[in-house]
């Protein structure tokens, strides 16, 4: 299918920013499931477009003028595959992703919880799933009940969070089951223009046969067809959309706004 995407990330300051640097993750990843038919970025300052460690398409955007504003705006058009595809082995062995981060390190109640939840199985993609679902069960999501900041071990003790904390906590538990897991940002067309379009997923380590599987915990299901994928990491900050650092500037207020649709009329 086709997904027609816009995203718009504007940033307002109570004074001038004398200098800033953002880093994009904006760009369509080259994966199997997916191709860009059409992409733009659209924004001020000067960009350098690099590959990270992790095979993503970054941009590192840098505005050396007094601004009080930044708009970014990414649009484009998206061909999806119909199946379940292998995703993109990536750069890194995926033994690279069973290293914990801050914010995906397991604690003794989470290993307790991730040994319960697959107890006896063995297949790759038959623990896979039981973690999702016992993620999905203990987890209840709950929009503003947490910050991007919160860890894994955070989140599964307040026992709410939202896709990105269902994505953490699986990771979390994954990682001290010895499976390689993966964080995955992106958008997701729901075809409820209500709904919040963008999201985050996991990627899991199958075996050699059948590399990395995408897995939406949040939906519980195959994360294929209406999933665009723009990055993939070891937890949000490596994945993370837009991120930057400013010299003054005082208070910020941030603004996204994200449309998914299957046509451009939509």
């Amino acid at each position: 299918m086709q997904l027609h995407i816009r995203h718009e990330t504007r940033y307002r300051y109570d004074r001038p920013v004398k200098y800033s640097v953002q880093s994009l993750r904006l760009t369509p990843r080259r994966d199997p499931g997916q191709r860009a038919l059409e992409w733009t970025i659209s924004a001020p300052g000067r960009r350098f477009e690099q590959t990270d460690a992790h095979g993503n398409v970054a941009h590192l955007l840098t505005i050396e003028e007094p601004h009080r504003e930044i708009a970014i705006v990414v649009r484009g058009v998206i061909e999806t595959a119909g199946g379940e595809a292998r995703q993109e082995d990536g750069p890194l062995s995926p033994l690279a992703y069973l290293a914990p981060t801050r914010l995906t390190s397991a604690d003794a109640d989470l290993r307790a919880f991730a040994c319960a939840s697959v107890g006896n199985l063995h297949h790759p993609r038959a623990r896979a799933e039981a973690l999702s679902d016992a993620v999905f069960n203990a987890v209840r999501y709950a929009p503003g009940a947490s910050g991007v900041h919160d860890d894994a071990a955070a989140v599964f003790k307040a026992g709410a969070g939202v896709c990105q904390d269902h994505a953490h906590v699986f990771l979390a538990c994954a990682h001290a089951l010895g499976i390689p897991a993966r964080y995955v940002s992106g958008y997701l067309y729901t075809g409820d223009s209500r709904d919040i379009a963008s999201h985050a997923w996991v990627d899991v380590w199958a075996g050699a046969e059948a590399g990395w599987r995408s897995l939406d915990v949040t939906h519980q299901r195959p994360a294929i067809s209406r999933y665009c994928r723009l990055a993939v990491g070891r937890d949000y900050l490596d994945a993370a959309p837009v991120r930057g650092v400013r010299q003054g500037g005082g208070g910020e207020n941030m603004e996204v706004r994200v449309l998914v649709a299957e046509s451009a009329q939509q």
